[in-house]
């Protein structure tokens, strides 16, 4: 499947194409991979209707990406036929500047994304380079750990990013592929933390709940207790606003998105000083994954263990999937099966 043009994505429009292509050849230290499943993301959804840098176009998407090793290039020897891998939203960075030094690869001024940048796992076969590939965890099937590689990973970055400590409240802003596995987590590093879950559906909430939420109400309401820190994972601008309303005073709001959509920039006009920023409260942007990211979440995620929801979807629907997503109509992950 592949993008071939960008535009506003809606229903009986279909903006991915199948196509036929020929089998990538792994070049030096590159791994082919053949994909069995691949995790649906809203980030698609961004290249699509061009709230990201512009993707290569045509390119195939997709970077929640399972499958085995077909085939390795020269000098690649970090993995062997057959052993199960993954590929996330970090294809590759430069190694050399001072981000890549410092640890902080997701930020570095060549980093390319899988499936924007470089082509992703809508597709039967894969290459990259193997030191951005990761070994997946036995706990998982395919398509279970298909959603870790993102939605996971940048959640773990996003936890780790609210400086929380145990017993602190923290909030979660949209409860979909990613809060989910935050939640999950949470519960487990901080088990002395009030979880407060802010949904726009009461199937997200009871969803919440069931999982282990201590709290759960819509957007704009108000929780039992001032979160001291809170994760927005929406794709608009009202609901982390409505969040800044209610942080604690010094706490900090962390937005895990790429983009905002541009329809809902009308609620910036709200932004009110003394409400929603003052008293030393902090907002903090998520930028990427770094392979760290990846790696120690994938640990984590075994050690929990931590279960994602899952919903597979035949690969030719891929399309049907992109707009389901769109239109809210998810619970937990949707995961592309390659059959």
């Amino acid at each position: 499947m592949v993008i071939a043009e960008t535009g506003v994505l809606t229903r009986g429009r279909d903006t991915l194409r199948m196509v036929e292509m020929e089998v990538p050849h792994p070049g030096a230290n590159e791994i082919l991979i053949k994909v069995s499943a691949c995790g649906v993301c809203h980030t698609e959804l961004d290249e699509i209707e061009g709230r990201t840098p512009p993707p290569r176009l045509p390119v195939v998407p997709g970077h929640q990406v399972v499958g085995r090793v077909a085939a390795a290039g020269p000098g690649a020897k970090r993995f062997h036929t057959g052993d199960r891998v993954g590929v996330a939203w970090i294809f590759s960075a430069c190694g050399h500047c001072r981000f890549c030094r410092a640890g902080q690869e997701n930020l570095c001024q060549e980093f390319k994304g899988t499936g924007r940048d470089a082509d992703g796992g809508y597709a039967e076969f894969l290459k990259v380079h193997e030191a951005f590939a990761e070994p997946i965890p036995e706990p998982f099937s395919d398509l279970e750990a298909a959603p870790l590689l993102c939605a996971g990973a940048v959640g773990y970055r996003s936890l780790r990013l609210t400086r929380l400590r145990d017993g602190e409240p923290l909030a979660l802003v949209g409860f979909g592929a990613s809060a989910h596995l935050v939640l999950q987590m949470a519960r487990h590093l901080y088990p002395a933390s009030p979880l407060l879950v802010f949904a726009r559906s009461a199937q997200e909430r009871e969803f919440a709940l069931g999982l282990g939420a201590t709290w759960s109400g819509g957007h704009g309401e108000i929780p039992p207790q001032p979160p001291v820190a809170a994760i927005d994972t929406t794709p608009v601008w009202r609901p982390p606003l409505e969040a800044l309303a209610v942080l604690a005073p010094g706490g900090r709001l962390v937005i895990n998105a790429i983009r905002k959509e541009d329809q809902d920039k009308a609620a910036l006009l709200e932004v009110d000083y003394p409400s929603h920023v003052w008293l030393e409260k902090e907002i903090k942007s998520v930028a990427n994954v770094t392979r760290s990211d990846v790696s120690e979440f994938l640990q984590l995620a075994a050690e929990i263990p931590i279960r994602p929801e899952v919903q597979a979807v035949d690969f030719a629907q891929a399309n049907r999937a992109l707009t389901e997503l769109k239109e809210g109509k998810i619970r937990g992950a949707k995961v592309l099966e390659m059959r």
